[in-house]
């Protein structure tokens, strides 16, 4: 006998419990697949004796020689059912057994939606809510401290600035219109307001001349037949607001025929016919109207001086 086989020999009897408990456990394998060897026998010995012979049959025609101690050993392990898989019963420690061998499966998915959930929040409480906050804090500021404070200023130039008391009278229920929609946190009364305001100063600041409009394409004047009374007639003179620079201005013109406030660069103002027939006359003589002045609006002022007597209504389409 050589060095090496008294180690091969320890190496067989080492592996020899493993490997019969390999063909027990493939004898039970076998037995479980037909069961038809199982279910057709007598009990008892006569039943264990001709499983041994069938099972030494079929491992025969196999080629594998299987000791009777193991055929034995496997069937007595399918009566005990020492190599059946039972189930646990359900429970919590199970469950969560069962999620820990999954978690490859479920546990990407939960992650992405941890990461979700973490920056929706993060980005709610770490920007979201301190912007709105800081934009509460802004209007609050706004409506309580900074619009108050602009309307009382614009009240004050217009209160210097006018030259009638009409326009310090309407700015004054203005601001306090506008005070009290800002106390009651109406943004959008206190923004009206304030424009209102803004509109009255700039109007007293204006300066210009109007004119009769004397150019190609454009009348010079026009008369027309009111609704209200078809046996009249209303006759206008077309003007424009030309201001120290010679720049025609755009102005809100409030049109009598449908009560509507329209911004234009030209409008007819009403006159008597006899002031009408006079312009007419005036353009028909060399094409040029000599005396094209119809009113001076000076700084201070709300409505322009008119040279020429008007009826005190206007249109701005015809």
């Amino acid at each position: 006998m050589s060095a090496t086989e008294p180690m091969s020999a320890a190496t067989t009897a080492d592996k020899a419990p493993l490997d019969d408990v390999m063909l027990a456990m493939d004898v039970v394998d076998t037995l479980r697949h037909n069961q038809d060897l199982v279910a057709r026998e007598l009990a008892g010995e006569a039943r264990e004796k001709q499983l041994i012979e069938r099972l030494r049959t079929i491992y025969h025609q196999q080629g594998i020689e299987v000791t009777d101690a193991i055929l034995k050993q496997g069937v007595a392990a399918l009566e005990e059912s020492r190599f059946v898989y039972t189930p646990p019963k359900p429970s919590l420690g199970v469950s969560f057994a069962r999620l820990y061998v999954a978690r490859k499966r479920w546990l990407p998915a939960a992650f992405a939606l941890f990461l979700m959930l973490a920056i929706g929040l993060g980005g709610y409480f770490l920007v979201w809510a301190p912007y709105r906050a800081a934009q509460q804090e802004q209007v609050r500021v706004e409506l309580a401290e900074q619009m108050p404070a602009q309307m009382d200023a614009l009240y004050q130039t217009i209160f210097e600035e006018t030259k009638v008391t009409q326009a310090a009278d309407d700015a004054a229920l203005i601001r306090d219109r506008g005070k009290r929609a800002a106390a009651e946190g109406d943004r959008a009364g206190a923004t009206q307001a304030i424009a209102d305001l803004t509109s009255i100063r700039d109007t007293l600041r204006q300066e210009y001349q109007l004119r009769v409009v004397s150019r190609d394409g454009v009348k010079s004047g026009f008369w027309t037949f009111p609704e209200v009374n078809t046996e009249a007639t209303n006759y206008y003179v077309v003007v424009e607001a030309i201001d120290s620079h010679g720049v025609a201005l755009k102005l809100p013109i409030l049109n009598e025929e449908n009560n509507q406030t329209e911004t234009v660069d030209i409008w007819g103002i009403r006159v008597p016919e006899s002031v009408y027939r006079a312009v007419e006359a005036d353009k028909r003589d060399d094409g040029i109207i000599q005396r094209n002045i119809v009113g001076l609006k000076e700084f201070g002022y709300l409505d322009p001086s008119y040279l020429i007597q008007v009826l005190g209504g206007a249109v701005t389409r015809w």
